[in-house]
């Protein structure tokens, strides 16, 4: 095993860069394998997809407008880093992608996102394309009931944080639930500014 640990690390040290630069984008990001594709609909059931969006960096959350601790943070920090942006908002469209597409109607995510910020634009469709959609960016979730409880009455348990893709459509990276909003629109203005 120790033999083949340091052939494969000799491989690598001689590997052409791009490889070598492969490898360690796949051991050091946990969101390898993110197909960054989705086709939804936004609140007035117009049909949305990740290409919508070229030339613009896509900051992605998934949750639930029933959610009562995790999304409401989230949506939180997402309007605070447009807001730390400023005019370089402009560059970034903030989405919200409902993981409960059964009672998240358009109507109901237009007025939950507009809380936090106008800006950020809710996303739902039938269940097949969430479940799609979560799956591709590996969002995990799933409902949870409780003994005695009406069957609408339901948590959902799912993957926190906020995706980035680029301008290309391309995904960049995850930034973790609980990483301070100052640090993420930090990295967020500096991929901006790189030409």
């Amino acid at each position: 095993m120790i033999r083949f640990c340091a052939l494969l690390l000799i491989g690598l040290w001689l590997a052409p860069p791009a490889l070598a630069e492969s490898w360690e984008a796949l051991r050091s990001n946990s969101s390898a394998g993110i197909i960054p594709r989705y086709l939804l609909q936004d609140p007035n059931g117009r049909s949305v997809n990740s290409e919508d969006f070229r030339g613009r960096y896509q900051l992605i959350s998934f949750g639930y407008t029933y959610c009562p601790d995790i999304c409401p943070t989230t949506l939180v920090e997402m309007a605070e880093i447009l807001k730390q942006l400023g005019d370089k908002a402009a560059r970034v469209q903030a989405i919200f992608i409902t993981v409960d597409p059964e009672r998240d109607t358009g109507k109901v995510l237009k007025t939950y996102t507009e809380f936090f910020d106008p800006r950020i634009l809710g996303l739902t469709g039938p269940v097949a394309l969430v479940r799609r959609s979560a799956d591709n960016f590996k969002i995990r979730y799933s409902k949870v009931f409780e003994p005695d409880t009406p069957a609408d009455r339901y948590a959902v348990d799912h993957s926190a944080g906020m995706i980035l893709l680029g301008p290309d459509g391309q995904f960049i990276k995850k930034f973790p639930f609980a990483m301070p909003v100052g640090e993420i629109s930090r990295q967020l203005e500096a991929y901006i500014n790189t030409p």
